[in-house]
């Protein structure tokens, strides 16, 4: 991934992000890479690619909840725009149309 331009403001919720993770992406990392050296190379793929996806998965959502959080604690700027009320669905046919 290239670097992202950010503003003055984005780069420190990145940083704050970045600095509330780090330390469980070091420990991942660590267990990511003790599970690679226990592998010979016969066992490289195949279920080991899942073994490897699950704490990368787990990671990432811990950034979108952290994110989250982060935000919540700043609240809203600004107004909230309105919702326009959603439509009654429209009948599946012509058929279901006539019988209402």
């Amino acid at each position: 991934m290239t670097d992202l331009p950010l503003t003055p403001e984005q780069e420190a919720e990145a940083q704050v992000v970045f600095q509330r993770l780090k330390s469980a992406f070091e420990r991942e990392a660590l267990q990511l890479a003790r599970l690679m050296a226990s592998k010979d190379d016969r066992q490289v793929l195949g279920r080991t690619e899942f073994e490897v996806r699950e704490p990368v998965h787990r990671l990432g959502a811990q950034v979108l909840e952290s994110v989250l959080q982060e935000r919540k604690k700043k609240g809203t700027k600004g107004r909230v725009p309105r919702v326009r009320p959603a439509r009654s669905p429209r009948a599946a046919s012509p058929i279901e149309a006539k019988r209402s």
